[in-house]
């Protein structure tokens, strides 16, 4: 029976992190993920965990250790932000490529320079293509729920990568809110048992992680990787059904809010899925057909169930809170543009720019955006294909 709570989204990423009772946490302090394991730290200060808690001297040596623990057949997660991922970047795609199913929350921040620490997803965005799963959550109860998630995931044999769980720096992880937590035993049978199929400490059955691998067999590792992630998709929605049963809340790749009959949508990530939703019920109630799509599944882009969904509205505004800096938009906007591009009739298709280090979202610019879009898709032409949302010009 789950039990009411009033958490921080960070406080809430520790307590799932002590009912899963990783053998290993190694990791290194960065706003605004340090609470995570500051508050973990106590757990294993009082014994309430088992875990190994590795205190390092940088955040690439958290993953380092993290992957050494994984490989040896531990349960092992980190936590990080911004500059803290980008000095990982080496080894987070050696994570990746070795299989390994380790889970690492990630408090989206903006990175430098300059200088930030408020949220924006420059940094998971530009981790997108290393080979992680990616999750992203609204609020802390989703935090939550898609941290005890990612374990399983992770951890199904068809799958076996690494998973980012991701939220919203400051605004999701420092705002205190109401969340239901699972008892500490539902949250272990759930997970189960962590069981690796090979483990550097097995002399029995001796394997190597981390060997020269040229023309002859890389190019076949990678297919293999391409194929664990296409696959993660219906084992992501395995997992969210069994975690509905569990706990009553249903996740599925993404949700599709007022979506049945609308004619022109806007599709966003993160905390600012709320305000959106505020707007879409201002806008129904006044007579107009517009809906939300909140992506919660970034990698494995399911881009197959957003066409069933995309495919029957008119035309889309997908918001971005991370730039490219491709000159074609945000990575959500591409993504979605090229996702869509083989239906016969598809909608017309916008990109803007928002809420970069840290700025806020109002209602007034999300009305904007669907009045914007509300113009595209009744035949009006977009001054610009992308757009910058309010940048003082």
């Amino acid at each position: 029976m789950g039990k009411r709570v009033a958490l921080t989204g960070n406080e809430a990423i520790a307590l799932g992190m002590r009912q899963i009772n990783p053998d290993v946490v190694a990791a290194y302090p960065i706003t605004p993920q340090t609470d995570i394991v500051q508050y973990f730290a106590s757990f294993v200060s009082d014994g309430q965990v088992k875990t190994e808690l590795v205190t390092v001297e940088s955040e690439h040596s958290a993953m380092s250790a993290t992957i050494g623990a994984a490989a040896a057949g531990a349960r092992a997660m980190t936590a990080t932000s911004s500059q803290g991922l980008a000095l990982m970047w080496e080894v987070v795609y050696i994570a990746a490529s070795f299989r390994l199913p380790i889970v690492m929350p990630v408090v989206n921040r903006a990175l430098s320079g300059p200088i930030n620490i408020h949220c924006d997803h420059s940094d998971s965005m530009g981790a997108r293509d290393s080979g992680w799963i990616q999750l992203y959550s609204e609020n802390a109860q989703e935090a939550y729920d898609n941290l005890l998630q990612a374990v399983k995931i992770a951890e199904d044999k068809r799958v076996m990568l690494p998973v980012m769980v991701c939220q919203d720096g400051f605004i999701t992880s420092h705002g205190m809110e109401n969340l239901e937590i699972l008892q500490d035993e539902e949250v272990r049978t759930f997970i189960g048992e962590y069981t690796p199929d090979y483990s550097l400490l097995d002399t029995k059955r001796p394997v190597m992680y981390g060997p020269l691998d040229l023309q002859n067999y890389y190019f076949e590792h990678k297919k293999q990787q391409a194929e664990a992630m296409k696959d993660a998709l219906p084992v992501i929605l395995e997992v969210a059904e069994e975690y509905r049963k569990l706990s009553g809340r249903e996740y599925q790749l993404f949700e599709a809010y007022r979506m049945d009959d609308a004619e022109y949508a806007v599709v966003i990530m993160g905390s600012a899925a709320g305000t959106t939703r505020v707007v879409v019920d201002e806008l129904r109630a006044a007579g107009e057909k517009v809906g939300l799509l909140k992506l919660r599944v970034f990698r494995p882009f399911p881009y197959k169930a957003l066409q069933q969904v995309l495919g029957k509205v008119k035309a889309v505004a997908v918001m971005d809170r991370a730039d490219s800096f491709s000159g074609f938009g945000g990575p959500l906007f591409s993504e979605i543009r090229a996702g869509l591009y083989d239906l016969e009739t598809r909608p017309r298709i916008s990109g803007y720019i928002y809420g970069l280090g840290g700025r806020d979202l109002g209602i007034d610019e999300i009305k904007r955006v669907f009045a914007e879009t509300k113009m595209i898709a009744r035949g009006g032409d977009a001054a610009d294909l992308v757009t910058h949302l309010g940048v003082r010009e």
